[in-house]
């Protein structure tokens, strides 16, 4: 029950939030975009590693 209330409050904060987004003027440069990007695969993967070695040593 709990996993249907957190995702119904995700799908109104999506509903919400989007719109907000769309109407505001704020754009990206390909430049920063870019910039962004290339922090995702490194992040990622750091995060996939800690996840790997929090699972080993709990148990």
């Amino acid at each position: 029950m709990e996993v249907l209330i957190i995702l119904g409050i995700l799908f109104l904060a999506l509903f919400i939030i989007i719109p907000l987004i769309e109407r505001s003027n704020m754009r990206v440069s390909s430049e920063t975009a870019s910039k962004i990007a290339r922090w995702i695969w490194p992040l990622i993967m750091i995060s996939l590693v800690i996840q790997l070695l929090m699972m080993m040593f709990r148990g």
